[in-house]
């Protein structure tokens, strides 16, 4: 705790932040990863995209994105005259850091005839240097409206594009990222879990490696999971993605049971998103209060970036966030 989140401690954070929110015309958006107490105050919770999408639709004056680097700079593409604030500015990705854009452009330019398709997860500079953005749920649509002979590099996430090109029987060409989060599961625990609870399916996010999709009923983005929770008749569930996410699954089902898919110890806590923690309700306060760490992002760049995002809107509008549980 640093000397300004100690001075913050007399302080009811809950009420400064809906007084701030009123004051500042903000709006607050919670990812499914995020703190359930983060959760619980937000005015939107959802997939990263779609929180964009609703701030932009909104007469805010300011975003306050509570989720990682690459969401908060998306609102700003989106969203060029709102003030756009982030509480932890180090709230990064690993997909973001592995796919630096210097070396993303070298592999482009060694691969002319591909077209770049590109996970959400990637910093602005990437997402200039591609042509069409794609998100877990929007993925699946876009790819099969691509013609099949058409070479594609897919990146950041491997495991995702591996997971597209074993579906479609596609060969696209694979950038070597993973979420630390995802690639965490551990198999033999996963297993070990079936056997505790049978009959009880697996709902896994695509993120996930193949050793742990293979166990999977049901593959799709935190959207898709949480709808999945919502149709199937099972009244337990395991949970193959970051565990906040069940957070969201008790209050809309609290007749049934969720339970995360273990790491290599045997339980959820090592995959919880390091990153997505960084973010706390006395940051979120201090950066509605001072309206900083806020996303810059110059307008050449952000208008090339745009690009790859409105390609993605255009062919799949439809999927993008499908069914997140909306405003509170």
């Amino acid at each position: 705790m640093t000397a300004q989140t100690a001075s913050l401690s007399g302080l009811d954070l809950r009420a400064e932040i809906n007084r701030l929110r009123k004051e500042r015309n903000a709006v607050i958006l919670a990812h499914y990863y995020q703190r359930p107490e983060i959760q619980d105050l937000a005015d939107y919770i959802g997939d990263s995209l779609e929180l964009s999408r609703k701030a932009a639709a909104t007469d805010a004056d300011v975003i306050a994105f509570c989720g990682v680097r690459f969401m908060a700079e998306t609102a700003k593409i989106l969203s060029p005259d709102k003030t756009v604030i982030l509480p932890d500015m180090d709230a990064g990705c690993s997909l973001e850091d592995s796919c630096p854009p210097d070396k993303f452009r070298a592999f482009r330019e060694a691969h002319p005839d591909h077209i770049a398709l590109t996970y959400i997860n990637c910093s602005t500079e990437v997402k200039a240097l591609s042509d069409v953005i794609v998100t877990s749920s929007s993925a699946e649509t876009i790819l099969a409206k691509i013609p099949p002979e058409q070479k594609i590099i897919f990146g950041p996430d491997r495991h995702l594009g591996g997971y597209l090109n074993r579906k479609f029987g596609r060969d696209m060409l694979l950038w070597p990222g993973v979420c630390i989060v995802h690639e965490a599961f551990s198999e033999t625990e996963l297993i070990k879990l079936k056997a505790q609870y049978p009959g009880a399916p697996v709902a896994a996010h695509p993120e996930c490696p193949p050793h742990i999709i293979d166990h999977a009923d049901y593959v799709g983005s935190t959207t898709g999971i949480l709808n999945y929770a919502r149709t199937t008749p099972a009244q337990v569930l395991i949970v193959a993605t970051e565990p906040h996410i069940i957070h969201q699954m008790e209050l809309a089902m609290p007749g049934k049971t969720f339970i995360g898919a273990p790491g290599a110890d045997g339980n959820c806590n090592c995959n919880i998103c390091p990153y997505m923690a960084l973010n706390t309700l006395e940051k979120l306060y201090l950066a509605l209060r001072d309206l900083t760490p806020a996303v810059h992002i110059e307008e050449n760049l952000r208008l090339a970036a745009k690009k790859s995002l409105d390609a993605m809107l255009t062919m799949a509008a439809g999927t993008v966030g499908q069914g997140d549980l909306g405003a509170r």
